[in-house]
């Protein structure tokens, strides 16, 4: 995706560090940032302000800036900076006070788009979040390709900008984003992380503020290479166990991972089709196929789903969503895909399928919530059968054994690959 790009632009996309290149072996953390996000979000309703510096926070002298469009920062704006400061710096900027539920609606689309992706995203804050996409480069590509896919398709839903960095570990990658804004995009190979953070000035490293700052300078020090030059010993006489961060961060090294730490809300699977879906029948056998599996995954956690979600990509990266709530909670696979298969069909498979998800939520223990079987169903008939089929699963493998209705036609026994799970 890189490859087409030329050296100049992607100097102007990678804050002047294109000359690291872009080969993103082994780089699994991708950093997205979106650029000036809640003034962003203001622009979307006043795009006569575009190109003019705006500042968003309080009116009055005793409120504090939230955000600033990047004409206002310019001027030395920025957030958290006293309104009054602000307003003197840039006498002629435009000031909007804060949107109620505006950022919150606008992120939760972006981080849907993230999640997309992985099931592995930290989100940091609003409008930042790292993904690990080690797992999702078989179907997706390329973490560069990644990268971009995520930057096109959250411009595509939401209008926003956002920058990205893609590195080996979460340290780089927050850098490389920092410093390929606005509306950038910067890889910083493996194997020249520490010439990237080297070429820094010391206050670009996390936990080192005006104080510590000051404290470096009468070491002389002031760019991340004067950190490396001295080393873990001297740097940890100096600063103590401080002085041992310093010494990692200063070549690049950091052994954070990507974490989650988000309560399960929801249970999902779902599979992106590199050859899209353009016949019903094979649209409800992968509806079957992914029923089946959060049916699984609920009959394992114990829980049942009082409500469903189905998600639909086409082709042209246009997502469609729908929900049905159901009148008795279920763990059973085939009442999960008898829900949701008439919203299928609506949507239609004419214009092909490139993802398909099934979500359960609304999610209750089974051990309180009951259920009653339907009046054509043998009592616990069809609950027993997949239980049987959970026993085979437990002992060999979520792929060991399938449905019989789930073997694609032609595959003389064998099932298809099986679709990630998030």
């Amino acid at each position: 995706m890189l490859g087409n790009v030329s050296r100049k632009q992607l100097d102007r996309a990678s804050g002047g560090f294109g000359d690291l290149g872009a080969d993103d072996t082994g780089c699994h953390v991708i950093h997205v940032d979106m650029d000036a996000f809640f003034a962003s979000v203001e622009l979307l309703t006043r795009p006569e302000l575009r190109g003019r510096p705006v500042i968003v926070g309080g009116r009055d002298n005793r409120g504090v800036v939230v955000s600033a469009t990047y004409e206002a920062r310019e001027y030395g704006v920025h957030a958290a900076m006293p309104m009054a400061q602000a307003v003197r710096q840039c006498p002629h900027a435009v000031v909007i006070p804060p949107s109620r539920g505006e950022y919150g609606r606008y992120s939760a689309q972006v981080m849907e788009v993230l999640e997309s992706v992985t099931d592995r995203v930290a989100k940091v804050s609003i409008d930042e979040a790292f993904l690990d996409v080690s797992g999702s480069r078989l179907r997706l590509g390329s973490p560069a390709r990644i990268a971009r896919l995520i930057k096109d398709e959250v411009l595509r839903r939401t209008r926003l900008h956002c920058s990205l960095g893609v590195a080996s570990n979460m340290l780089l990658a927050k850098l490389a984003s920092t410093h390929s804004k606005p509306d950038g995009l910067l890889v910083v190979p493996a194997a020249k992380g520490a010439e990237f953070v080297q070429r820094l000035p010391v206050q670009a490293l996390p936990g080192v503020g005006p104080s510590m700052q000051a404290r470096l300078a009468r070491y002389a020090i002031s760019t991340v290479r004067d950190l490396a030059e001295l080393g873990p010993e001297r740097l940890q006489s100096m600063f103590g166990s401080h002085g041992l961060a310093l010494a990692e961060q200063a070549h690049g090294r950091d052994a954070r991972r990507v974490r989650n730490e988000r309560p399960e809300k929801s249970i999902s699977a779902e599979h992106t089709y590199f050859d899209p879906l353009y016949r019903e029948q094979d649209v409800s056998r992968e509806l079957l196929r992914l029923s089946d599996k959060v049916a699984w995954r609920l009959r394992r956690a114990g829980l049942v789903a009082g409500g469903l979600g189905l998600k639909l990509r086409r082709p042209d990266f246009r997502t469609l969503s729908r929900s049905v709530t159901l009148t008795a909670p279920t763990d059973i696979g085939q009442e999960i895909h008898a829900a949701l298969l008439p919203a299928a069909e609506a949507l239609g498979s004419a214009p092909g399928v490139r993802l398909l998800g099934v979500r359960a939520a609304g999610l209750l223990e089974a051990a309180t919530a009951g259920r009653q079987a339907a009046l054509d169903e043998r009592p616990r008939a069809r609950r027993e059968a997949e239980q049987a089929l959970d026993a085979v699963r437990d002992r060999f493998g979520e792929g060991s054994i399938s449905a019989a209705a789930l073997l694609a036609k032609g595959t003389q026994g064998r099932p298809e690959p099986r679709p990630e799970e998030h």
